[in-house]
C-alpha cells in the first residue's frame, strides 16, 4: 500500500477518477473481507487477508484526501474528528455482534465455523452499506484538469510532487515528524492486546478493554473537534503526543488488568484526536487539487512508521527478556515525533 498509494493518488486527483478509484478500492476490500468466513485454507486465508487489506488501506487514503472536497479550511478540524469519532463507534456494531455469534455460538446452535463466516459477511456488509451515503454524494471538487491520463503522466507529476515536497520545508518537516509520533500511537494500538497476553492477563478482558477504547474514543474525538474551534491544532496535537508520551510511562509499569484497563480508556481519550487533528493539519498546509497523491505519500510515512515501533519492540524484547524494557522504545519515538512537530508548526507559521 505504501507503494501504490502514491501511484492512485496521483490517478484519483485527475477530474472525477477519484470516487471510482475509491469504488474499486472499496469493492476488494468488502469481497475479500467476506470471503475470508469461507476459506477453509490458511494460506488461501493469508492471501486474501492480504488483499482485503491492501484494499481497505487504499480506499483510506482517497477517503483521507476527499476532506478538502467536502468541506472548508475553518471547518476541517470539526468535519476530521466527527469522521473519526462516528468511525469508532460505527464499528463497535459489527464487533458486537460478531462477538455474540463467535461466544454465544452454542447458545444460538451455531457452529465456531458458521458463526465466522457470518460475522465475516456481516463486517463486509456494513461496511458496504456505511459507504453507500459517500458513494451516492461525494464530488470531486478540487482536481487536475489533465488530457494524459496514461501511468506514465501519473509517475510523471508523482515525481515533480516529490520534489515538491524536498522543496516545501515546512511539508517535508511535517512528514518526518508524523513518521515518528504516529509510529508510537500505531505500535501501542497494534501491540495492545499481544503486550497484555505476554503479561499474562485474561484474552477476554483484554478483548473488552479494546471494545471500550472505541467506546472511549467516540466523544472524545468530538470534543478535539470542538476544542479546535477554541484552540490551535499545533497546540492540541502537541498534547496528544504528550499525552501517549505519558501512556508509554504507564504501560511499562503495568502488572495487572486492572491497569490494561486504564491504559485502554487513556488510549481512546487521545487516539481519536490525534489521528484526526494530523489529518485535518496536513490537508490545510497541502494542495487541494493534489490531495490524493500528498496523502498516498503521508501513506508511505505512516505505513513505514507503523512497523518500526512493532520491530523494535519485538528485538529489544527478545534481547532483554522483558517486554517492559521494549515498551520502552516509543519514549524516545515519542520525543523526536515531538521536537520535530513543534519544528514544522514553526515553519509553516513562518510562511503563514
Amino acid at each position: 500500500v505504501a507503494f501504490i498509494g502514491p501511484i492512485t493518488g496521483a490517478l484519483a486527483d485527475n477530474k472525477n477518477h477519484k470516487k471510482p478509484i475509491f469504488m474499486v478500492s472499496i469493492g476488494v476490500g468488502v469481497i475479500g473481507c467476506a470471503l475470508l468466513g469461507l476459506i477453509q485454507s490458511w494460506l488461501a486465508f493469508l492471501i486474501v487477508y492480504v488483499i482485503a487489506k491492501i484494499g481497505y488501506n487504499s480506499s483510506l487514503i482517497f477517503y483521507d484526501s476527499m476532506l478538502s472536497d467536502v468541506t472548508e479550511e475553518d471547518r476541517m478540524d470539526q468535519v476530521s474528528s466527527l469522521g473519526y469519532a462516528w468511525g469508532y463507534i460505527g464499528s463497535v456494531i459489527p464487533f458486537i455482534i460478531s462477538l455474540i455469534l463467535v461466544l454465544g455460538g452454542d447458545t444460538l446452535g451455531i457452529s465456531m465455523s458458521t458463526a465466522m463466516m457470518l460475522s465475516f459477511v456481516i463486517i463486509a456488509l456494513w461496511w458496504l452499506f456505511a459507504s453507500l451515503p459517500l458513494l451516492k454524494n461525494y464530488k470531486q471538487k478540487y482536481y487536475i484538469e489533465s488530457q494524459n491520463l496514461s501511468l506514465k503522466s501519473s509517475f510523471q507529476r508523482l515525481f515533480e510532487t516529490f520534489k515538491n515536497v524536498k522543496k516545501e520545508k515546512h511539508i517535508f518537516m511535517y512528514l518526518l515528524a508524523f513518521f515518528f509520533y504516529i509510529d508510537g500511537v500505531y505500535t501501542i494500538i497494534e501491540m495492545a492486546t499481544a503486550y497484555g497476553e505476554a503479561l499474562g492477563l485474561d484474552s477476554n478482558g483484554l478483548l473488552a478493554a479494546l471494545l471500550v477504547t472505541q467506546i472511549v474514543a467516540f466523544p472524545f474525538a468530538i470534543l478535539f473537534g470542538r476544542l479546535a474551534l477554541k484552540y490551535n491544532t499545533v497546540n492540541l496535537i502537541t498534547i496528544c503526543i504528550f499525552a501517549y508520551l505519558g501512556i508509554t510511562i504507564f504501560a511499562i509499569l503495568m502488572t495487572s488488568q486492572l491497569h490494561f484497563w486504564i491504559l485502554a480508556i487513556c488510549v481512546g481519550m487521545f487516539q481519536g484526536g490525534i489521528q484526526a487533528l494530523s489529518r485535518s493539519y496536513f490537508a490545510k498546509i497541502i494542495p487541494a487539487e493534489k490531495s490524493g497523491e500528498y496523502f498516498g505519500i503521508l501513506d508511505i510515512f505512516g505505513k513505514g512508521a507503523s512497523f518500526l515501533g512493532t520491530t523494535l519492540i519485538g528485538v529489544i524484547s527478545q534481547a532483554t527478556g522483558s517486554v517492559n524494557k521494549g515498551i520502552s522504545v516509543l519514549i524516545p519515538i515519542f520525543l523526536i515525533g515531538l521536537l520535530l512537530f513543534r519544528k514544522a508548526a514553526m515553519m509553516i507559521e513562518n510562511r503563514i
